[in-house]
């Protein structure tokens, strides 16, 4: 029982598996930032048009990184992103998109 309790595991980690995936580690989180990026233009009219660019880039992105994830964490990255690259396209939609 002491060996169990000397084991410490990092406070924030996405590989929970033991095994490395860098690969799915940064889609997952370029999916997260390219949603709150999203999210964030999305409301704001004026910059509407790059609110869509990176809402119809992120949600992609998003769904190919779920697609691969290996781990629990990477997943919940990429929910996240998705939900917030499709609420940004949403906001985006709403004050113009695409329109210049």
């Amino acid at each position: 029982m002491s060996q169990a309790a000397g084991k410490k595991r990092p406070a924030f980690t996405l590989n929970t598996d033991g095994e490395r995936h860098p690969v799915e580690n940064s889609l997952a989180v370029a999916a997260l930032t390219i949603g709150l990026c999203a999210l964030v233009l999305g409301f704001i009219p004026p910059a509407h048009f790059f609110g869509m660019l990176a809402g119809v880039i992120g949600l992609p992105l998003a769904l190919y990184s779920q697609l691969v994830s290996a781990t629990t964490g990477e997943r919940w990255l990429n929910v996240v992103g998705m939900v917030a690259s499709f609420v940004g396209a949403g906001f985006a939609v709403s004050h113009g998109g695409f329109s210049i």
